[in-house]
């Protein structure tokens, strides 16, 4: 009975852990492999601790996040980047931002909705690690606001910052290829 239930309920969710376990080993398939088998016979011994009906999909990536950030402290690679560490980059980075004429609506959003090819998610990987994690779950996952705060054990306004940040630092590292697809236009001197 146990196992026709999480058949059910989470298997239906692999692919998707899959591409989370393969941002976050940052493309290295064996490794994210490795963390899909891992996260889900982890899953399974802890089913009885998972409460049906609720958000599946969320408590599986909890569980890889988890278990890929333990073998990273493991290995000794885990980064220690806060937002304060990046906070005057940033700030830099939006003040000279190439897409500031599109800033007030929602350019991220339709960028990602209508594509995601090697060259952005070359760019994507480079991201450092808490960007790149919540770009990869917000915009390749579709993760909601509340869905990303409860999988990565952070409050709203640091999923809303943390996320902000990364699409912010993916437009200035992908404007070049922007402007080459023709998905922007040059900007104007003034």
């Amino acid at each position: 009975m146990r196992s026709a239930v999480f058949a059910d309920e989470a298997l239906p969710h692999m692919e998707s852990v899959y591409r989370y376990s393969l941002r976050l080993a940052r493309g290295r398939e064996d490794q994210a492999d490795d963390l899909v088998q891992d996260t889900f016979l982890q899953a399974f011994r802890s089913w009885h601790t998972y409460t049906p009906g609720t958000n599946c999909r969320a408590w599986l990536f909890t569980i890889c996040r988890n278990l890929f950030l333990r073998a990273e402290d493991r290995r000794g690679r885990r980064p220690e980047v806060t937002d304060s560490d990046i906070d005057a980059d940033v700030e830099a980075m939006a003040a000279t931002a190439v897409f500031s004429e599109v800033a007030a609506a929602d350019p991220e959003q339709e960028f990602f909705g209508s594509f995601v090819d090697e060259q952005v998610m070359q760019a994507v990987d480079e991201l450092p690690d808490p960007f790149r994690e919540i770009v990869v779950l917000s915009d390749v996952e579709g993760l909601s606001y509340p869905e990303l705060s409860e999988v990565l054990g952070v409050p709203m306004g640091t999923v809303k910052s943390r996320l902000f940040r990364g699409r912010r630092m993916l437009q200035q590292s992908l404007y070049e290829y922007a402007l080459e697809m023709g998905y922007v236009r040059p900007r104007e001197r003034e």
